[in-house]
């Protein structure tokens, strides 16, 4: 087996964290093709067309259309497998999963309808983390999310039946705050089941 080969498969533990979440999927259970191509570029801004190529080997489709839906299963495989590559270079396996959850983000407030979210929640970080989870229901068909606000400033996210890895959505929500100008942004995730979640988020 060679160098390139080895660095793609997945270590045991994140192996076995993979299976345990595909199992819980079904095949109704979708996500927007930007997630997938949210990840495809974070992988591309490190590794180039060729970890890209890498990446997509671990799913059927070749590629994705932002608004159309695909498997999330599909996206779990290619997510696991661009944080394995290219984890080494941010520092492991959750950094990269962080990034390509920012990256993701960063597209989709930059498509229409993440426009549209950024001007219902005008300046206020606040409002934009109210109203995400009427935007994740947008954008994927599985899940359950609300809000719990401690502080005008403070809050926590829960996720129940989400099937990707805290790091992921703590780049998310990192991201989605500091697009509104929110200073020292603090996300961080508990998970409380294989795909429950809890997300403690805080900013200045």
């Amino acid at each position: 087996m060679s160098e390139q080969r080895k660095d793609a498969v997945l270590d045991a533990v994140r192996a076995q964290d993979l299976e345990k979440r595909l199992a819980l999927t079904t095949p109704d259970d979708t996500a927007r093709g930007m997630f997938f191509n949210g990840a495809l570029n974070a992988v591309r801004i490190l590794g180039g067309d060729p970890a890209v190529e890498r990446c997509l080997a671990s799913v059927p489709e070749k590629k994705f259309v932002d608004f159309f839906n695909y498997p999330v299963s599909g996206f779990l495989k290619l997510a696991f497998t661009g944080a394995q590559l290219m984890g080494p270079q941010l520092g492991g396996f959750d950094a990269m999963m962080r990034k390509m959850g920012t990256q993701a983000t960063t597209d989709f407030l930059s498509s229409a309808a993440g426009k549209t979210l950024l001007l219902l929640a005008g300046d206020s970080p606040k409002r934009l983390v109210t109203n995400l989870p009427t935007g994740y229901r947008a954008a994927v068909s599985y899940g359950e999310r609300h809000v719990d606000w401690t502080g005008e400033r403070t809050g926590r996210l829960i996720m129940k039946r989400d099937f990707m890895p805290p790091p992921y959505h703590e780049g998310v929500l990192q991201a989605v705050i500091e697009a509104l100008g929110a200073r020292s942004v603090q996300v961080h995730g508990k998970q409380t089941g294989t795909v429950d979640t809890e997300y403690t988020v805080s900013w200045q």
